[in-house]
């Protein structure tokens, strides 16, 4: 009895689709019914009845195999606009009996999976390039298996909503070439760290003038400690339209994420504060903006 309501419940989870090899069944077994028929041969019969019960238990034995599965979209690391990322998909085999031939998908991206052994629980990892920022729909989430027999495809929809957020693309000007650029060292000069060619006019203190005396303007380079405050990134100076405004943002997000130095990021509605954000949070405000 257990049986039966565990089949009629798993047979209401699942879609199937005749494959081209269905077709090929029938011709087949349509062929040996007319061999059998017209000459009466045993072995005919034999054949016919074989290949009519196998194709008979391959449907029953192909549902229970992959409708018993549970899966659940097991969310994705960070994604950023034009930049590959990952999303994960969680298959658990709940079943006394092993999960065979089994392919989880995601849109048109295909992953096919080993035997997943009773109490097993396996993870699909996609490789996605999100086109824009903002909210993203990942595409239609399933488990698909052609077990026993290629005659019909059976599909098991995943019932989680596939949806991750999507944060711009960290494009722009390093933080460093940033700082430099302002002339304003931000913490204390601690090493020397080489020489590099001016191509403006700088402090004098930092000149080094011996190249100038050989007519080669150079300047005295220092390693910085960002250690003393807070960094301040203006929405309006950070690049010349939202978007690359965004990404530039997001860049330097990353980088005092990385570096961690504590920074504000002024917008046109308000300030954010890393030290009263996540950096996740900060992350998406802007993919929200």
């Amino acid at each position: 009895m257990n049986f039966f309501r565990t089949f009629r419940r798993t047979r209401r989870r699942l879609r199937r689709k005749a494959t081209r090899y269905s077709l090929l069944v029938v011709v087949v077994l349509f062929g040996l019914f007319l061999e059998a028929y017209m000459h009466n041969f045993n072995l005919v019969y034999i054949t016919l009845f074989f290949i009519f019960a196998a194709a008979f238990a391959a449907g029953p034995l192909g549902m229970m195999n992959l409708g018993r599965l549970d899966a659940a979209f097991d969310g994705c690391g960070r994604l950023f606009a034009r930049r590959q990322g990952t999303c994960r998909l969680r298959i658990t085999n709940p079943a006394p009996s092993a999960a065979w031939g089994v392919e989880a998908c995601l849109g048109e991206r295909r992953i096919r999976l080993p035997k997943i052994a009773p109490g097993e629980t396996r993870r699909a990892v996609f490789e996605i390039v999100p086109e824009k920022r903002g909210k993203t729909v990942l595409g239609d989430c399933r488990l698909e298996s052609l077990f026993p027999l290629s005659t019909v495809r059976f599909v098991l929809p995943v019932s989680d909503r596939c949806e991750a957020l999507t944060y711009p693309e960290p494009r722009g000007e390093p933080l460093r070439s940033f700082l430099r650029r302002r002339h304003a060292p931000f913490g204390d000069e601690l090493d020397f760290d080489g020489i590099v060619r001016a191509d403006t006019a700088v402090n004098a203190s930092r000149t080094h003038w011996p190249s100038v005396a050989k007519g080669e303007p150079a300047v005295k380079v220092f390693r910085h400690e960002y250690v003393g405050g807070t960094l301040r990134f203006d929405f309006f100076d950070s690049g010349t339209h939202d978007e690359a405004r965004l990404s530039q943002l997001t860049l330097w997000v990353l980088e005092c994420e990385r570096e961690r130095r504590e920074f504000e990021i002024v917008l046109p509605s308000h300030t954010i504060d890393s030290r009263r954000e996540t950096i996740d949070a900060i992350l998406t405000r802007l993919a929200l903006y």
